[in-house]
Parts: C-alpha cells; sequence; structure tokens
C-alpha cells in the first residue's frame, strides 16, 4: 500500500487519559509484524498532581529533554506534545507535514462504534454522545482530536480506535443484562474496555503458542482492570461492562457491588449521584479498602510493615481476580494459557503467585523462580503445567497503529 508515494507510514499516536496523555511516533507498513516495534519518537504529559502545573517528558534516538509548562486547562498541553515532535533535543522530524496520520485512543465507542474509523464531523460527533458513559476520557480524546486536526490540517486522516470494538463480537448472552429488555435497546448493555490491550496481547500469546485456536484469559491488570475471555483471537466475555465500573476491584475502583448498596445508599444515606460517583470510582478498590494508596507497590510495602488493612486490600483484590479467572474459563469451555499484563500484571510477582496457587486446580504450575523477576514476553509456567502462564508487555500504541495502518491500507 502507499500512501504519499511511500511504503510505508509515519502514524502519530494519541494515548489519552483523565490526567495523562501518551504518544509516539511510530513506522510502520501495509503488513506490520505481530510483536510490537520500538517508537522512532515517545512523549508522556502529565497534569493534576499540582494545580495549574503540567509536565512533559520526550526521548527520542537516546535524546531526552523535560518540558514544564503552568496551564490553566489540560487542553493547553495538546500543542507542545505534539510540537515536541519536531522541536526541542529530542525532535525526530522535519514538522507537522511528515505525519500521514494520527491514531487516536478512544475509551467507549457504543453501540455506534465497533471498529476502527477514519474521523469525520459525524464521527465526532458521535464520540461525543459517549462522553457520559467514560467522561474522564472521551472529552480529552475528542480534544486531543480537534487540536491534532488544527496542526496538522485536514489532509492529515485522523483514526479513532476504540477500547470496546475488541468485545463487539461477545456473544448477545454475553452483552445483554438481566433486566428489562428495553435497556439493551436503548444501548445500556455490556460493552467492556481495555480490547487494544486485550488484542495486542490475545494476538502475542497466539504467537508464543503457535496455536491461533488457544483459549485465553488476558488479563490487564493496572490502576484500571479488567479479564477478557478470548477464543481463536475473538473475544467471548470480559469483566467490565456498560461502563469501566463493572467487575475486579481496582486501583480506586470498586469493582461490581450489590446494586442494592446504590439504592440503600440513595434511600437511606441522602447520597446523590455524584457522591456515589466519587465513592466508587475514586475511593474504593485498594484504596478504599486500605485506607493507604490505590498504588499496589505502597500496599505490598505496608504488608510487609504488618499492615493489616493493607493485607486485607491484596486479599480481596486477589479473591476478585481469582473468581473472575474462572468465570472467564468457564465461558470459554476451558483455558490454555493465563496471560499477565499492565502495571500490575506485568511486576506484581506475589499477586500472579497467589493467583496460581489459588488456581492449581485448573492444572496451572509455576515453573521454580520463574516469577520473580521475569523479562516480558515470557512463560513462566513448568513444563508440567497443563495451563501455560505468560507475562506479555502490553503496546496499546503500537496495536493502534497498527489499525490505523489496516484501515489506510484498505
Amino acid at each position: 500500500m502507499e500512501l504519499k508515494g511511500l511504503t510505508y507510514m509515519r502514524i502519530l499516536v494519541l494515548n489519552g487519559g483523565s490526567s495523562s496523555l501518551k504518544a509516539s511516533l511510530r513506522e510502520i507498513g501495509a503488513a506490520p509484524p505481530s510483536e510490537a516495534q520500538p517508537p522512532l519518537w515517545e512523549a508522556e504529559a502529565e497534569w493534576g498532581r499540582q494545580s495549574g502545573k503540567a509536565s512533559i517528558r520526550v526521548r527520542a534516538g537516546g535524546a531526552s529533554h523535560e518540558i514544564a509548562l503552568d496551564i490553566r486547562s489540560h487542553e493547553e498541553v495538546l500543542r507542545p506534545v505534539m510540537e515536541a515532535l519536531w522541536t526541542g533535543k529530542a525532535k525526530i522530524i522535519g514538522g507537522a507535514r511528515d505525519v500521514d496520520a494520527v491514531g487516536h485512543r478512544v475509551v467507549h465507542g457504543g453501540k455506534a462504534f465497533i471498529e476502527t474509523t477514519r474521523i469525520t464531523a459525524e464521527v465526532r460527533a458521535g464520540i461525543g454522545k459517549q462522553a457520559e458513559l467514560a467522561p474522564e476520557h472521551n472529552r480529552l480524546e475528542l480534544e486531543a482530536i480537534e487540536a491534532a486536526e488544527r496542526i496538522f490540517g485536514p489532509g492529515v486522516p485522523q483514526i479513532a480506535v476504540f477500547d470496546t470494538q475488541f468485545h463487539a463480537t461477545m456473544p448477545e448472552e454475553a452483552k445483554v443484562y438481566a433486566a428489562p429488555y428495553d435497556w439493551f435497546q436503548q444501548g445500556i448493555r455490556r460493552y467492556g474496555f481495555h480490547g487494544i490491550s486485550h488484542q495486542y496481547v490475545s494476538r502475542r500469546a497466539a504467537g508464543m503458542l503457535g496455536r491461533e485456536d488457544a483459549r485465553l484469559v488476558t488479563c490487564h491488570l493496572g490502576n484500571g482492570a479488567s479479564l477478557a475471555a478470548v477464543r481463536g483471537g475473538r473475544s467471548v466475555d470480559t469483566t467490565m461492562g456498560f461502563t469501566p465500573l463493572e467487575g475486579l476491584s481496582m486501583g480506586t475502583r470498586s469493582g461490581s457491588i450489590d446494586p442494592g448498596i446504590v439504592i440503600y445508599l440513595v434511600r437511606h444515606c441522602g447520597y446523590g449521584a455524584e457522591d456515589l460517583d466519587r465513592l466508587l470510582n475514586r475511593e474504593s478498590g485498594l484504596k478504599g479498602v486500605s485506607g493507604i494508596s490505590a498504588d499496589m507497590r505502597e500496599i505490598l510495602a505496608a504488608m510487609a510493615a504488618g499492615n493489616e488493612r493493607a493485607r486485607l486490600a491484596f486479599d480481596v483484590y486477589t479473591h476478585r481476580l481469582c473468581r473472575e479467572i474462572g468465570a472467564m474459563a468457564a465461558s470459554l469451555g476451558g483455558i490454555d494459557a493465563l496471560v499477565f499484563t499492565a502495571g500490575i500484571g506485568e511486576n506484581c510477582a506475589p499477586l500472579r503467585e497467589a493467583a496460581c496457587e489459588r488456581l492449581a486446580f485448573l492444572g496451572i504450575k509455576l515453573a521454580p523462580g520463574a516469577n520473580e523477576r521475569p523479562t516480558p514476553d515470557v512463560d513462566i509456567a513448568a513444563p508440567e503445567s497443563r495451563v501455560r502462564v505468560l507475562v506479555i508487555h502490553t503496546e496499546e500504541e503500537w496495536e493502534i497503529a497498527r489499525e490505523c495502518a489496516r484501515l489506510l491500507a484498505s
């Protein structure tokens, strides 16, 4: 495939969160490899830790530099991040004209967007309609789309890759809530999230196993956490649902709770929607149970010092993880490999050990010493284990670039 007479593309990938933005420049051909290739350039921006302040770290070709900004809103971070491609010590291209396409991670596509999509005015409006379901993400992503159009111009394709689209293959019984069917017709259904990560690691796992038909439970465990049941490269079930709040215990999110608790808090404690949003999304999970932190590293340190609440938070997290792994295995009718990825999944050996010990009845057995400091991508299961245990470094930005290349090639 050719774009502007080239046999490859330079795709700028923008991956925005509620208080951070990751950007990377990827050079990619029409038939990209399955395994991620390193970026030509990358940047990370953070804001919110200190009011009115933002920091940007840029790296390319061994060079790096940091930018400190005074900002009134996070929109003011977007242009400096993109312009760092051709300004500063770590510049990598001559200017905006050297970018062939811009790929955006969009958290919620709703029922309207179930595949990678070229961004138009109508698509922007559709993404905006989903902002109520993922307000901290979709709004920033819309701002990034608008900023990129101003910087690169209408001639550079902008492409949306949705975190929900990988789960569009789930069967209807996995999507429909056991509630009035009108809800489903109105779009209140289970969508699932972290799909870009689950898609990458499931394809990478299949390559490592040499089996395209493998039954995989992929565990994306970061501050947000979800599992996916993947058969033959297609999602058949997942733990997150209508919003990213359903499922596992997470860093600051409660995960699934009895809906009756919400009714009780509204009726008897005077809680409103904003109170519940704050409590369930930002004051629960590891942070809520431990009373210490949402950071698993700090939880482990507190456990080592004998803090019982930290131990309880870890045990609740592990219990919910194992329970949901069992549910995903049931949806698959068995399991060939358990895959750990993202910040906690890749780096927390005690959690992997605790989970695999509890799941030994499935035939899972770790190789002695392999779990302590694995270097992804690696199989840490013992040779006799009936289920492989893989630790894979997730590569969401590479997956977004692959999706962009695939769309443009077609």
